[in-house]
């Protein structure tokens, strides 16, 4: 995986609330289990219309970064992975919201995409500043656990400890567990009389 640190970059803002996962990836589309390709089907009933012909008033028409800035309860619905999938392949590497589906936010942390979440007065003043002027940049820390953007000031988030290393050491699960196969083995080294013991 790769890893995150700091992100620095102008935001795709969709202020809208209760985004689902069926909205960012239509379910017709969750047809393989390879993780490439669902970037182009990012928003697909927002961006085209039943013809295929790019759609009118598309959120996301004209507007580039790394950092998509939402409404409230991003990421609400259904289990589907391929959400995540879709916005990492796409090239976001954050998601900004005043609150996550929980299923949504454990899916972005495993999948190299950090949800930051902040209180709805910062998303209020963040999406306001965004909308005055596109071209301003978000700057996230995650090292410092901060967020802050010209205009909406710096505002603290809350992460997981294990996720946030997991992230900026750019580890799995895995890997985080093989980092220490050290000291594991030696731990069951020192215990292996245990499968010796009578009940």
């Amino acid at each position: 995986m790769e890893k995150i640190d700091k992100i620095e970059s102008t935001a795709v803002l969709v202020p809208v609330d209760n985004i689902d996962t069926d909205q960012i990836i239509p379910a017709r589309f969750l047809k393989t289990t390879v993780r490439e390709g669902f970037g182009e089907k990012l928003f697909y009933d927002w961006r085209f219309n039943a013809d295929g012909t790019p759609a009118a008033g598309n959120p996301l028409s004209g507007q580039k970064g790394i950092i998509l800035v939402a409404g409230n309860n991003f990421g609400c619905g259904s289990s589907r992975e391929h959400a995540a999938w879709a916005l990492h392949d796409a090239g976001f590497r954050a998601v900004v919201s005043s609150s996550f589906a929980d299923i949504f936010r454990n899916n972005a942390l495993n999948n190299c995409l950090l949800p930051v979440q902040v209180p709805d007065k910062y998303l209020e003043e963040l999406t306001a500043v965004l909308r005055k002027d596109p071209s301003a940049v978000v700057k996230i820390d995650l090292a410092a656990r901060t967020i802050s953007a010209p205009g909406a000031g710096e505002c603290s988030f809350a992460i997981n400890g294990y996720k946030r290393e997991c992230l900026m050491k750019g580890y799995s699960d895995i890997d985080y567990l093989l980092s220490d196969k050290e000291a594991i083995y030696e731990y069951e080294k020192s215990h292996d009389d245990v499968s010796k013991c009578k009940y």
